[in-house]
């Protein structure tokens, strides 16, 4: 019997018949992607980058040599050719000058090689040519706008990048990427007022661009911030395409066994970052013979960092997820077998909210590092206070509310320089200074406004606030001076290590934060330096976790009823020193026993809230979140928001959305919902 074997093609050799092929004018272009697709995906990528270089060199009449080029620069910044791309991108310019999308990446490949001058002005030669926009043009047009307004946000060009971005906004209102970075901008630079609508740009525009961090910083309207958590949630994270590739890890037996429970952090903050300092001490002091600790850490690389370093110590098991897809992080979770997961970062930089998204643990809490609830269909718990989160406010969040004593966890073992003297901090010896060390992204217009309310009332007196760009710092100045307030008195405390930093808070005499966005890491770091600090306690989450901070360090005295109150008392502490001394010495007397500096007692209550939302699971009791109506609750406030008011009592902030609701209702029947449209009684 004959056995016929078949002859194998020699791969060198089908490699040069395509050569041969190129050289000859003989490959098409959809042979020639498609071949070098197959060779990358093989692992080939140096005979991709040949045959690229072979056609493009005998088939320099092809119309479409453009694209060949841009092809070939993928394949090269893919391989790591930095140069080789560029070389390439340029070349599809050249050839075709209209060609946006080559504009783009040849921007972001002279920007990573960090050469952002000539990134931007390649950006701008495609703005400048695409003025008169065409529908084929207008989406590079756009994208090449907001990379200018990017990059000269990263690199101070703060005037300018704001330009680029509103031009962007104005091509296309609905596209909400360039206006939520151009009303950040505007916040950051205390340019008020922070929305300025146009023909094109309407109010409402800004209130669907706003994020659901910024929010926060222009309204106290916690039914719009949850409204605007579930948009964002919907839009931005959604249900994974994947899913079904994802297998739920079940509920395990935990309860009673005397085995651990695993608790699973997630965040991109586990650094020198004020999330980092915060749990730094609670990782440490949680009990191994109850709790197994895994971290999950998905920000950027911090080789150097000793918070980090000092983590990595605390903690059972460190996991580095950064470089992880989204499904594959949530397998990596998932065989952890991890029972409780914590998202410690909510929709904060460098979040990695899809992972939660596939359920990677039959419980998933929010904790720590965002200010308000995540309104999302996964995250079961919330861990708050009784003053963020008082009973009858549990109706503006989707989780279960659990509580502790404080929200703030902070490190009584943090490095603090010692204390310089006013002199060498540019302040004034005998003056009464009022500080807020709060980001000046907080800083609105009627906040401002009270404070030069209170200098006034205060001669001599100075405010002390932590520096910005030199441009706003000069703003502020110059609306100080129109307030009738010397310039001079407005003084502004350069950057510093954390530990200098933190030595100088206590030169001040009394610490003003700011409304609706408050306080947090901030003022507990003011308060651990015996400086008092005043606040006002809002409706929102972002505008009761300072007033939480004040309870818990033992003056609940220094949590004002409103803003008439806030300067009264402000003005009334600087009029009479003896009053504040006494909260300073009740500041320290209570520093080594208050809420604030029980790490023990916080970490031991989060063991005992992880092991009951444990057995919730184990009984089939875990909370489903309330999604109910947040569509209808998002218009009304996007419309209501927009109205500016600043400061109002519960029940008329209720009531304005209530009637609200009706009206609504009247048009189309509502469904009935647990927050402020119940089903009619019986």
């Amino acid at each position: 019997m004959t056995v016929s074997t078949p002859i194998l093609a020699d791969p060198a050799t089908a490699f040069l018949n395509l050569l041969g092929r190129a050289r000859n004018q003989q490959l098409s272009l959809a042979d020639l992607f498609q071949t070098t697709e197959s060779l990358t995906a093989a692992g080939a990528t140096a005979q991709a980058g040949e045959l690229y270089k072979i056609w493009i060199a005998f088939n320099d009449n092809n119309p479409l040599l453009h694209l060949a080029y841009f092809n070939y620069a993928v394949s090269l910044s893919k391989a790591g050719d930095a140069a080789g791309a560029l070389h390439a991108l340029r070349a599809a310019v050249r050839i075709n000058p209209q060609f946006g999308q080559a504009h783009i990446n040849l921007g972001r490949s002279l920007e990573d090689c960090g050469l952002t001058g000539q990134a931007v002005q390649q950006w701008r030669v495609y703005a400048d040519a695409t003025a008169d926009v065409t529908p084929d043009r207008i989406s590079n047009r756009l994208l090449s706008l907001q990379h200018i307004g990017r990059v000269l946000e990263g690199t101070g060009h703060l005037e300018e990048a704001e330009a680029a971005l509103w031009q962007a906004m104005e091509l296309q209102p609905s596209r909400t990427e360039a206006a939520q970075h151009w009303i950040s901008l505007r916040m950051r630079q205390c340019k008020w007022p922070v929305f300025t609508p146009s023909l094109h740009v309407t109010p409402r525009h800004f209130m669907d661009a706003t994020s659901s961090m910024t929010i926060a910083c222009y309204a106290d309207d916690p039914l719009f911030h949850l409204a605007k958590a579930h948009r964002y949630c919907r839009t931005n994270v959604g249900r994974p395409a994947d899913l079904q590739d994802f297998t739920r890890s079940p509920v395990r037996q935990k309860s009673g066994t005397g085995q651990r429970l695993r608790v699973g952090y997630v965040s991109s903050d586990l650094r020198q970052h004020a999330v980092g300092f915060a749990l730094s001490e609670v990782l440490e002091l949680h009990d191994k013979t109850s709790v197994e600790i895994f971290a999950y850490y998905c920000g950027d690389p911090a080789p150097l960092d000793q918070t980090q370093a000092r983590i990595k110590l605390a903690v059972d098991h460190w996991r580095d997820i950064a470089a992880l897809s989204d499904i594959d992080a949530a397998r990596q979770i998932a065989a952890d077998e991890i029972d409780v997961l914590v998202d410690v970062n909510g929709y904060t930089k460098h979040a990695r909210t899809k992972i939660f998204a596939y359920r990677p643990a039959p419980v998933i809490v929010n904790f720590c590092g965002y200010p308000g609830t995540m309104a999302s269909p996964y995250h079961q718990y919330m861990i708050a206070d009784e003053h963020i989160v008082p009973p009858e406010n549990e109706i503006y969040y989707t989780e279960k509310v659990l509580r502790i004593a404080c929200n703030q966890p902070v490190d009584r073992k943090r490095a603090v320089s010692p204390r310089p003297t006013r002199a060498s901090v540019g302040l004034p010896e005998n003056a009464f200074v009022f500080a807020s060390f709060n980001g000046m992204q907080k800083i609105t217009a009627a906040c401002f406004g009270r404070w030069m309310a209170i200098l006034l009332a205060t001669p001599g007196s100075v405010l002390w606030l932590l520096a910005g760009d030199d441009s706003v710092n000069e703003r502020l100045k110059q609306i100080a001076g129109q307030n009738g307030v010397a310039p001079e008195r407005i003084v502004f405390a350069g950057k510093t290590q954390n530990p200098d930093h933190l030595a100088r808070i206590g030169l001040a005499d009394l610490f003003l934060d700011t409304f609706p966005y408050g306080a947090h890491s901030t003022a507990a770091d003011a308060i651990t330096q015996g400086l008092p600090v005043l606040t006002i306690a809002g409706k929102s989450f972002a505008s009761r976790f300072c007033a939480s901070i004040v309870a818990a360090a033992g003056i609940p005295e220094m949590i004002c009823s409103g803003p008439d109150d806030y300067v009264q008392k402000a003005v009334a502490f600087a009029r009479n020193p003896a009053s504040l001394a006494a909260v300073k010495l009740s500041l320290q007397r209570q520093r080594e026993t208050c809420a604030l500096r029980d790490m023990p007692g916080l970490a031991r209550r989060l063991e005992e809230l992880y092991w009951q939302m444990q057995g919730d699971a184990e009984r089939g009791e875990t909370p489903v979140p309330d999604l109910r109506n947040l569509d209808v609750y998002y218009e009304v406030g996007a419309e209501l928001a927009a109205a500016g008011i600043e400061f109002e009592e519960d029940e008329a902030y209720r009531q304005r959305y209530r009637a609200a609701l009706a009206s609504l209702d009247e048009h189309a029947p509502l469904s009935p919902d647990a927050r402020l449209w119940p089903a009619p009684a019986a």
